[in-house]
């Protein structure tokens, strides 16, 4: 159950990493596409560090969860508009699999240990 667990967790930071993507991608269909294709992935960055990560400053029982809601619906959103729907479908369905799985209690206290 260990390696499932880890493999879940593994998921949960490709998720995390694919949702910042998504922001470059839109970001990249804006002006200045230079500027804007680095600058908002930083912001759900710091959104994720502050409130939403397993050791967030900010975080707790009703902060973490709506955070990571509103990072992963606005990625979804980002790739929506950015005219990749079939993509923005399935990152939406991977993110709901993948953290829903992260909340299993044999899940969950493979983040509380570390």
């Amino acid at each position: 159950m260990a390696i499932f667990g880890w493999t879940v967790l593994a998921l949960v930071f490709v998720d995390e990493l694919l949702a910042m993507t998504a922001f470059g991608v839109w970001g990249w269909q804006q002006d200045p596409r230079w500027l804007l294709v680095w600058l908002l992935p930083l912001a759900p960055m710091l959104a994720w560090y502050f409130f939403a990560s397993p050791k967030a400053r900010y975080g707790g029982t009703l902060v973490r969860p709506v955070a990571k809601v509103i990072v992963f619906g606005l990625a979804t959103a980002a790739l929506w508009d950015a005219g990749h729907e079939p993509w923005a479908v399935v990152f939406l369905g991977f993110s709901v699999v993948v953290n829903g799985l992260a909340l299993l209690p044999s899940i969950r206290v493979l983040v509380d240990r570390e």
